[in-house]
């Protein structure tokens, strides 16, 4: 009788099953309405032609030797850019995870420093540094010409340089010290050793991190715009035709070109992670960083080389925003966090409530869909988690544009949110949805499923589980997903740039406009506001967490 009674409660509860599909519904038609009609609208306008759907845009854009022109300068600079900045990174990486350098949580974090801003203060950076009127040339009498295709490429390295640096951090965390101990037994040197056993077992790293930073590259918007002089690439070219032109059917054929080598770069960096094998097994032997003076001091100056060529994009931004006139006045002033341009303060205010509001409902939205997928499971559970990770496959101008083409139709009844703050929330959600939905997943994974088997036998219905185990347990990782969500909100600029009206201004785009306007000492302060910003929210949760007890959740993935 007792044995009965355990059975029935075991069984999914009426309800329960209900609130499962009500949710599941929810989540995949928010998909579908602010991911995947944008989509469809980008794809539908590039064949929209006078008299129906056709080839005709496409056939006018690609006879024209100015796209191929482009789809080379693109190509050759992501490809460049990407080489260099996993180059970089792998060094910086083992200096971090095999060596024993000083200072290695100092080094981790200066590097995390362009996740912090817009990507165009790395281009910003180097103009103060390198360009006509910077330090390098103006003042120690170089002639260095960093517009074009080298500064372009050059700011895209420092740019993803932190993203390749995380996966390839992650690659050399861990190995087997049998394959190394057997290694130094057969008399190998150091170099040969490198090359034979730590490059083949970090190899499935360094290809993400390749096809990561080239993906990362070739959709980036602002460097190219910033830096880029006569050297344009797609991403420019679209914002050219459909900004400068109005020529959105034209736009939309850029985007989809521009979607197919960032689609492919997501769908080859899947198909790594689901070649690569574990490195450490039950019977491996955890890999101790033994001492050598030579490798730890050589690591060290390179280190630390890296280290300061990444604190000195930011300096030299701040300092730039405190000069009266770069480079003809640098008396110290601080008359440009005034802001008695573009619209004064307001962009900025305007922008820490869009990103405390992405970080509220976006939290809320990768929440429900990972609980739905891994928790309330119904037959939907398979279309949401495919369409919850879609997001990472498409570049932030090409969803920004379809954005712009689904909801300024006036067929559509969501409409009246064209022009809006909550379509820009909204397209922040969906655009970053993919990496916050991964994260909440990996970690509802590591929660054990005794606590719902415990909780159902005791009577508990699917939801009050839900919030009586699972969302206390959750709690610390959604809070840095919600960190994630207020960071990107703040620094993107791609995605936003055909949103922005007049009424809706946004920090990062008003430091593009202010730094296209030649007014660089504004733009430099708005960019620091915007750095000093995302880092307070960073040291609060940080405080919030520290108080509480946990302290090992990661806030920067």
């Amino acid at each position: 009788m007792a044995a009965a009674s355990v059975r029935s409660r075991r069984r999914p509860r009426l309800g329960d099953r209900a609130v499962s599909f009500i949710l599941s519904g929810l989540v995949i038609a928010a998909l579908a309405v602010f991911f995947l009609l944008p989509v469809l609208a980008i794809l539908w306008r590039s064949f929209d032609v006078q008299g129906g759907a056709g080839l005709g845009n496409y056939a006018t854009t690609l006879s024209d030797p100015r796209i191929w022109e482009l789809i080379g300068n693109s190509l050759g600079m992501a490809g460049l850019s990407a080489i260099g900045a996993v180059t970089l990174s792998y060094f910086y990486a083992y200096a971090l995870q095999r060596t024993n350098v000083v200072g290695k949580s100092i080094l981790r974090m200066v590097v995390m420093a362009p996740l912090f801003a817009p990507s165009l203060i790395q281009a910003q950076g180097l103009i103060f540094l390198l360009g006509r009127n910077g330090i390098f040339n103006r003042f120690l009498g170089f002639e260095i010409d960093i517009y074009g295709f080298w500064g372009v490429a050059i700011a895209n390295t420092l740019y993803t340089f932190p993203y390749a640096f995380l996966i390839l951090s992650a690659a050399l965390a861990v190995a087997d010290a049998r394959l190394y101990e057997g290694a130094i037994v057969m008399g190998a040197k150091p170099w040969k050793i490198f090359r034979t056993v730590t490059l083949p077992s970090t190899r499935y790293g360094i290809a993400a991190a390749i096809f990561v930073a080239f993906s990362l590259s070739i959709t980036d918007f602002g460097n190219a715009i910033v830096i880029g002089g006569d050297f344009s690439v797609l991403a420019t070219e679209i914002y050219n035709k459909v900004i400068g032109q109005a020529q959105f059917h034209l736009g939309a054929v850029i985007g989809v070109v521009l979607l197919v080598p960032a689609a492919l770069s997501k769908l080859i960096v899947g198909y790594i992670s689901k070649r690569q094998h574990s490195q450490v097994t039950d019977k491996s032997v955890a890999l101790q960083v033994r001492p050598n003076r030579r490798r730890d001091l050589a690591y060290g100056a390179y280190a630390t080389l890296i280290a300061i060529l990444f604190l000195s994009i930011p300096l030299i931004v701040f300092f730039a925003s405190l000069v009266k006139l770069w480079p003809y006045n640098m008396t110290l002033t601080l008359e440009h966090y005034a802001f008695d341009v573009q619209n004064g303060t307001e962009p900025l205010w305007n922008s820490i409530g869009v990103a405390l509001a992405t970080a509220t409902l976006g939290v809320v939205a990768v929440f429900i869909a990972s609980i739905v997928t891994m928790k309330f499971r119904t037959p939907l559970s398979g279309p949401i988690s495919f369409l919850s990770t879609l997001p990472a496959s498409i570049p932030g101008m090409v969803l920004g544009l379809g954005y712009v083409l689904a909801f300024n139709s006036l067929a559509n009844p969501l409409n009246f949110l064209y022009g809006t703050f909550p379509l820009i929330v909204l397209l922040y959600i969906y655009y970053n949805h993919a990496q916050g939905f991964l994260i909440t997943t990996t970690s509802l994974k590591q929660v054990s499923a005794t606590f719902d088997e415990a909780s159902t036998m005791l009577g508990a219905g699917a939801m009050r589980t839900l919030f009586k185990v699972t969302l206390p347990l959750l709690w610390p990782t959604l809070l840095g997903v919600g960190v994630f969500f207020f960071m990107r909100a703040m620094v993107s600029l791609s995605a936003v740039i055909f949103l922005i009206t007049p009424q809706t201004q946004v920090a990062a785009v008003s430091v593009l406009q202010l730094a296209d306007r030649g007014a660089t000492n504004q733009a430099a302060a708005f960019s620091v506001c915007i750095m000093a910003i995302v880092l307070l929210m960073l040291l609060i949760v940080r405080g919030i967490l520290w108080l509480v007890g946990a302290r090992g959740v990661t806030l920067i993935r």
